[in-house]
């Protein structure tokens, strides 16, 4: 069948439905150039390399006007197309890691309980800010309760230096309790329930954080991937092992866990 496939069998190879293969022969983007015998249309090898890169470039986002502009001007051949749609991956690729490197950094503040204004969003977003979008999730998970509203009230008059300030501090607390785990410190020691207080009190600084909240906060460290991957960023395991620091802490105050 090679150089004589027929829309079925090409829209199986490719992974796209028969309706957008007759909508890109309507159109004239992705024309199937022979037939057989009994006068169906059949795709040749190289009508397939075609719709490929009409894939790929849809894949980056062009709209099929434009893509068929660009495949067919007579002054680019095929190892340009594919050149080009390299380039423009790539591109992709940065934009997207600068993404995930802007949500990584506001999801540590989210963790934490911190307020940024939008002028600090759009410092770590760059071209991506969103404004405050970032905030729904978390604003319709807690926002009615009292700890949202001691968070809000507290984090609404932090300037720019008290950000960076709880920043270090938070990233000191979160090197020492990796070096706890790393070191063998088990849950339940003197050492690790001084760890847990630690961690507690830098919760306490936004809203009101008994024991019996702080295994409640803490069991999201591992029931959300967002959390967990923090964590264990810094220290792979750390999410865990931070929530039996806390669980076996909170024991020792009472808290049936």
């Amino acid at each position: 069948m090679e150089g004589k496939r027929t829309v079925g069998a090409v829209a199986s190879l490719v992974g796209i439905s028969v309706r957008t293969l007759h909508h890109y022969d309507e159109i004239g983007l992705v024309v199937p150039s022979s037939r057989t015998s009994a006068g169906y249309r059949t795709y040749s090898d190289t009508d397939v390399e075609r719709l490929y890169s009409v894939l790929s470039y849809r894949a980056l986002g062009f709209p099929l006007e434009e893509i068929q502009v660009l495949l067919d001007d007579p002054s680019v051949d095929a190892v340009a197309h594919l050149r080009r749609q390299r380039s423009l991956l790539d591109e992709q690729i940065e934009h997207l890691q600068s993404m995930a490197t802007a949500l990584d950094r506001l999801l540590e503040e989210n963790e934490m309980g911190n307020k940024l204004s939008p002028e600090d969003q759009r410092e770590i977003w760059g071209d991506n800010w969103p404004g405050e979008e970032y905030e729904a999730e978390a604003q319709e998970r807690w926002g009615d309760t009292e700890a949202w509203k001691q968070s809000q009230a507290y984090t609404s008059n932090l300037t720019k230096d008290d950000w960076k300030r709880i920043k270090a501090e938070t990233d000191a607390l979160e090197t020492s309790l990796a070096k706890a785990m790393t070191s063998g410190v088990a849950p339940g020691t003197d050492e690790a329930n001084a760890l847990a207080e630690d961690h507690r009190a830098s919760i306490e600084r936004y809203y009101a954080c008994d024991h019996r909240m702080h295994v409640t906060v803490s069991s999201l460290y591992v029931s959300d991937d967002r959390f967990r991957k923090h964590y264990d960023d810094v220290a792979p395991g750390l999410a865990q092992w931070l929530v039996d620091v806390v669980n076996a802490n909170a024991r020792g105050h009472g808290v049936e866990v």
